[in-house]
């Protein structure tokens, strides 16, 4: 039994629809909505409630008013490219059938789709932009995250040899493409302001992908090492809705009490070490050869620890 069913040409194609179909390429058809199913990999991975929400009772109300852009994945089956919000939205409404478009995309078009629909639509969050930019160039160019973002770093040493070799080489030149086609970034801004987002401690990461708190500040309030101060603020941030510079200021309120502990850490050890020499001096250790070689081996751990700094 053939699931598609006749559709109504009330429905317009905008956005990344239009990104990879030409004009004929646009005819519109109705498909059962539990014979779309969604791709292993998605660069969206949160979902704020209360838009989902919004948007659930907009569909129950209206239906589908956009296409869902997907691919034929085996006999009257299809996968989820463009249009995941719609999707989960119409589910939830309990929508037997929804508008879409059929096209036979490749893996790397279908995740390429997804990405830019969801960085035009400003639908990830700073993490899942960084992830999913990531993924895309390691698919299209058949290396991990990992390589992908050392050729980042490469790249940012221009007076290195080895940066001039990746820069005039066919993988920079697919980076800069796909950069091209994303339009939200350039590789420099993407290394300076998103690679950094990756090293974030966990429990703003957390924070960072559920949308509960900007990038920037995020990036500010990590700054602080003291876990627990970090996370104290964290909370007050969010709760409290402080912005960057109430943020910074708090953080400024820190950093006297944490640099005069240090410092009184340092004077406290170097008195300690005065005492030490003045009565090195005077003492008669030295005639002791037992003595002599314990005092040589904790100097020489001394020597050793200083010198790893």
């Amino acid at each position: 039994m053939n699931n598609k069913k006749s559709s109504e040409p009330a429905y317009k194609v905008k956005g990344v629809d239009l990104l990879f179909l030409q004009k004929n390429e646009t005819p519109l058809e109705s498909v059962l909505l539990s014979a779309i199913h969604l791709p292993s990999k998605q660069p969206r991975r949160y979902f704020d409630l209360e838009a989902m929400e919004a948007l659930t009772a907009s569909i129950r109300q209206k239906g589908v008013l956009q296409p869902l852009l997907v691919r034929p994945k085996g006999q009257d089956h299809y996968e989820l490219v463009a249009g995941e919000r719609r999707y989960r939205a119409a589910k939830e409404a309990r929508l037997e059938t929804v508008p879409v478009i059929i096209k036979d995309f490749s893996d790397e078009e279908t995740f390429e789709i997804a990405l830019v629909e969801n960085l035009q639509r400003e639908d990830l969050n700073p993490l899942e932009e960084t992830e999913g930019i990531l993924d895309l160039l390691s698919l299209k160019l058949n290396q991990s995250r990992e390589a992908i973002i050392s050729l980042f770093h490469v790249v940012s040493h221009p007076e290195r040899e080895s940066a001039n070799n990746v820069i005039h080489s066919d993988e920079w030149k697919v980076v800069l493409e796909a950069f091209n086609i994303i339009g939200k970034f350039t590789p420099n801004s993407f290394r300076t302001n998103r690679l950094p987002l990756l090293n974030l401690p966990k429990d703003i990461l957390e924070y960072l992908q559920q949308g509960k708190i900007e990038y920037t500040k995020a990036r500010e309030i990590a700054r602080i090492k003291d876990d627990s101060q970090r996370e104290e603020l964290l909370t007050v941030a969010i709760t409290e809705k402080l912005s960057l510079n109430q943020i910074k200021e708090r953080i400024a309120s820190i950093k006297p009490a944490v640099t005069k502990t240090t410092s009184e850490k340092s004077a406290l050890y170097q008195s300690r070490l005065k005492a030490i020499s003045a009565k090195a001096k005077k003492t008669k250790v030295w005639d002791d050869s037992k003595k002599t070689q314990k005092f040589d081996k904790l100097l020489a751990e001394i020597e050793k620890l200083l010198a790893e700094e």
